[in-house]
């Protein structure tokens, strides 16, 4: 019997047609250093080494625009043009095959997307803009190579879904590296920008502040256990999570918030990461939770990837019910530290208080794949 394929992203389907049929015109913008053609010699697998992926991605990345990238082929960097009145926010995320992502299961369009999407999620918790991203990719060679005649190859989707997320964003792809890899890898480096001492930070939060969370919880929990099961419900969660950026500039400029951290890890454990730099505890609401819908409590609170921001702002502050569209939830309070008690609780309707331990995802604990 024939597995079902997930469902691909509508929003995923439209862009890439757009850029298949030529829609897009956009300034070109140069992507792989001249240095990186010296690294091997290429392969000979039927022109599809080395040099024809370099080209097949240059081409591909042209049909991007963004205004602050002013350099990229010919040099040994990629040259990026700033406001002096800005601070450079870096973060970098790594995507391994049967840790992250499994290739019988994911689309290569999901993990494509999933690999942008977790660097421009840490950039939206920042308050950020993401200005640029750089992609360094391993893979074997049947990654590479078309699997039957005028069908893409592996790659060539990955790179769909991968160039579909850095439109929406407007984040070209401005550098990288590849190279011949037992597995799949992705490494992905994203750059933002930021009015200078206005980033969003996790240490900021103090008593009284409330806790708030946008969109909903436990989806891509849920989504990762139905992949690959015949009737699977909502899988977009899972294959194609949305990173808040939207959301993140409006807090950032508006001053609305004291603390923020992007939920990658599951709320249990990225609120304790909030808690500590802060100095503070934290109470949750479990009847506040916006639980997406078939997904249970242990989901919304362990899961992870669910990629939302969770962020805490004082208690005079108006937040208002949806920001750029995505709802924003109020779901508990910041508390007191004090020794010997819970970091936090999360507190049933009658108010009866249990302490949430983080228990997300932790690498070299976990011994489950992402």
């Amino acid at each position: 019997m024939t597995e079902k394929r997930p469902e691909i992203d509508p929003l995923f389907t439209r862009c890439w047609s757009q850029r298949n049929a030529g829609e897009r015109i956009d300034r070109p913008v140069d992507l792989f250093s001249i240095r990186m053609r010296k690294l091997t010699p290429p392969t000979t697998l039927k022109g599809q080494g080395e040099l024809a992926l370099i080209d097949r991605i240059r081409r591909r990345a042209a049909k991007s625009s963004g205004t602050r990238l002013s350099l990229g082929i010919g040099d040994d960097c990629a040259l990026l043009r700033l406001k002096a009145s800005e601070e450079i926010a870096v973060t970098t995320d790594l995507s391994i095959e049967g840790r992250h992502f499994r290739l019988d299961l994911h689309p290569p369009e999901a993990i494509g997307h999933r690999a942008l999407a977790r660097g421009l999620s840490d950039i939206a918790a920042m308050g950020a803009r993401p200005i640029a991203a750089f992609l360094s990719l391993g893979a074997p060679p049947e990654l590479i190579l078309a699997s039957r005649p005028k069908a893409p190859a592996w790659i060539d989707r990955f790179l769909d879904g991968f160039f579909c997320l850095a439109d929406k964003h407007k984040t070209p792809l401005a550098g990288g590296d590849l190279a011949q890899s037992p597995i799949a890898v992705a490494d992905v480096v994203l750059i933002g920008s930021v009015p200078r001492g206005k980033a969003l930070l996790r240490s900021g939060s103090k008593p009284g502040d409330l806790l708030y969370v946008t969109g909903s919880l436990g989806g891509s929990s849920l989504g990762l256990r139905q992949l690959g099961s015949a009737g699977a419900g909502d899988l977009q969660p899972h294959l194609y999570p949305q990173p808040r950026i939207a959301p993140g500039l409006w807090l950032q400029q508006r001053t609305a918030v004291s603390a923020a951290i992007d939920i990658s890890d599951g709320i249990s454990t990225d609120l304790h990461h909030l808690c500590e730099e802060s100095g503070v505890s934290a109470e949750i609401q479990t009847s506040c939770l916006p639980i997406f819908p078939g997904a249970s409590l242990e989901d919304a609170l362990n899961g992870g990837e669910d990629y939302e921001l969770l962020f805490t702002a004082h208690a005079n502050t108006r937040i208002p019910r949806r920001i750029g569209g995505v709802p924003v939830t109020r779901i508990g309070v910041i508390t007191r530290s004090r020794i010997a008690t819970p970091r936090v609780l999360l507190v049933d309707a009658l108010r009866r208080g249990r302490p949430l331990e983080p228990r997300g995802w932790e690498h070299f604990r976990t011994g489950t794949p992402e």
